[in-house]
């Protein structure tokens, strides 16, 4: 278990980053790092937006705890008390973990913002959310975090993704949900 506070640390984020090489050997730093940022942010974001959700108190997301793998994933993040105002707090992990990431791998923190927002939308679906819920969630954290976007394909609600996690730049196909596809592709993939 590692404190909230180590997504901030260069040098933590760096031997995050460094562990996920095993995962994608031939990925440069800013697709490792924006992989990495892709599953941490998700985690990250998570007990804020399931608290939200559900209408109870809302996790503070300066208390948490994660939970991380030894090939340098955040598997999980717990948060140990509640505030009734997440928004600054969230703002302040969220920026010290793109700063971080940024720092050490290269990647634009314009695009680490835009796969906080996507990690936002689709832990609110996960959780039984509404878009209500995560555009919430986005305002209360400020404007560097953009505002979800949902889409319907297939009959259900999806993530209308901001974002792309680079995954195709590590050997590895491009995700269902990809905005570098075609939105011909992308609507025919999401309803299959």
């Amino acid at each position: 278990m590692s404190d909230v506070a180590a997504v901030g640390d260069p040098e933590w984020v760096a031997g995050r980053i460094g562990s996920s090489r095993s995962r994608y050997p031939g990925a440069d730093a800013r697709v490792l790092g924006t992989l990495w940022w892709y599953e941490a942010s998700s985690a990250l974001v998570g007990p804020v937006v399931e608290s939200a959700v559900a209408g109870g108190p809302v996790a503070d997301a300066c208390s948490m705890v994660l939970s991380v793998t030894p090939d340098g994933r955040v598997a999980d993040a717990r948060a140990r008390a509640v505030r009734a105002d997440p928004g600054p707090a969230l703002r302040e992990v969220l920026a010290a973990g793109i700063a971080a990431v940024s720092a050490v791998s290269g990647a634009a923190a314009r695009s680490l913002w835009a796969i906080a927002t996507d990690s936002v939308g689709n832990r609110t679906l996960w959780a039984g959310g509404t878009p209500a819920h995560a555009v919430a969630v986005a305002a209360a954290v400020g404007p560097d975090l953009p505002v979800p976007r949902f889409a319907v394909a297939g009959g259900r609600l999806v993530v209308r993704r901001a974002s792309c996690c680079l995954i195709y730049r590590a050997g590895e196909p491009k995700c269902v949900s990809c905005p570098r596809q075609t939105p011909e592709v992308r609507a025919r993939r999401l309803e299959g």
